[in-house]
């Protein structure tokens, strides 16, 4: 009965083991975040809140290096090859750890085996903005001026193969117009140059830019999302201005090389985790206009799956083939 009853216990006990197992990782110096775009983008400002978050828990610095170029291929290879010991980790979203695969002949690396997920942390909306000295009130005003002189327009994108190019170019089989595309190596510079009128729009995810819409330093004419935004609650959805099919929001999420052990991973997660579904660090992060929705690895796997197919969809439709 008594040898009953210490199963049993351990049974009860077992759910309870592996969070406890995995605090005995603890990291032996400061930790590299990598994040595959220049410095002052969404995706950089969103790692840092995390990062700066999870740094006491560790016992140790994490460290947010930005690592440019390649649309995002060339940090996330960095961190592919890494020596998976839980010191290397990054923060991409679904160009680096999906659409390098199908738009890239040669990212470097494989966007699933190479890496471990340790968390999803929810997704960026899309809104087309364009300069302020451009003739457009609205999304119908700028299909006229696309139709009116085709390729004359020029959009920027944060990459080839990024949410902004793909979404883009999928708007435009929708509504049959043709603009020039100008990649950028992220998103701070593009929108530097959308500001100073060098390109005349984007559709850029609400982070990049919600801060120059608010200033009145450029001009948000389309919500590309079934539902209009409270932070922006005037600008009205591409269904409302009558192009359908046409949405597309970028998710983002955090990585670890393959093949790191799994107590590492399970700590890494945990520490993520907790820092996303803070209510602090939430409000932080939904004013830049991301939707903080966090996801468990065991639930993010089969979400990239689904997203990788979403997107493979939006190329296909939109015509583009990879090394575009």
């Amino acid at each position: 009965m008594i040898k009953r009853r210490l199963f049993s216990a351990g049974l009860l006990a077992a759910p309870f083991a592996k969070p406890a197992f995995a605090q005995t990782w603890q990291p032996s110096g400061p930790i590299k975040m990598v994040v595959a775009y220049p410095a002052g983008g969404p995706t950089d400002v969103i790692a840092r809140i995390v990062a700066a978050d999870i740094s006491g828990p560790l016992g140790q610095q994490v460290v947010v290096e930005n690592i440019s170029g390649g649309a995002g291929a060339i940090g996330t290879r960095n961190v592919a090859k890494a020596k998976p010991d839980g010191q290397t980790i990054t923060f991409g979203n679904n160009q680096t750890h999906g659409n390098n695969m199908f738009m890239l002949k040669e990212p470097g690396y494989d966007a699933v085996k190479d890496f471990a997920p340790l968390a999803g942390a929810g997704a960026f909306e899309h809104v087309f903005v364009v300069r302020n000295d451009l003739p457009a009130k609205n999304i119908q005003d700028v299909i006229a001026l696309a139709k009116a002189k085709p390729g004359e327009l020029n959009y920027g994108s944060t990459g080839i193969g990024s949410g902004s190019h793909l979404s883009t170019e999928l708007f435009m089989a929708r509504t049959g117009t043709k603009m020039t595309h100008v990649p950028y190596r992220g998103a701070a510079p593009l929108v530097q140059d959308l500001v100073g009128g060098r390109i005349d729009l984007s559709n850029s995810t609400l982070p990049s830019v919600l801060a120059q819409i608010k200033a009145g330093q450029i001009r948000a004419v389309a919500l590309g999302s079934p539902k209009r935004n409270p932070h922006l609650p005037e600008v009205a959805t591409l269904e409302e201005q009558g192009v359908k099919d046409a949405n597309a929001a970028s998710w983002a999420a955090f990585f670890a090389p393959a093949g790191t052990p799994q107590p590492i991973l399970d700590r890494l997660s945990a520490e993520i985790l907790k820092s996303l579904n803070k209510p602090e660090t939430a409000e932080k992060i939904d004013k830049l206009g991301f939707t903080v929705e966090p996801r468990t690895p065991a639930q993010f796997k089969p979400y990239q799956a689904q997203e990788i197919a979403t997107w493979v969809k939006i190329a296909k439709d939109a015509g583009i083939q990879p090394g575009e």
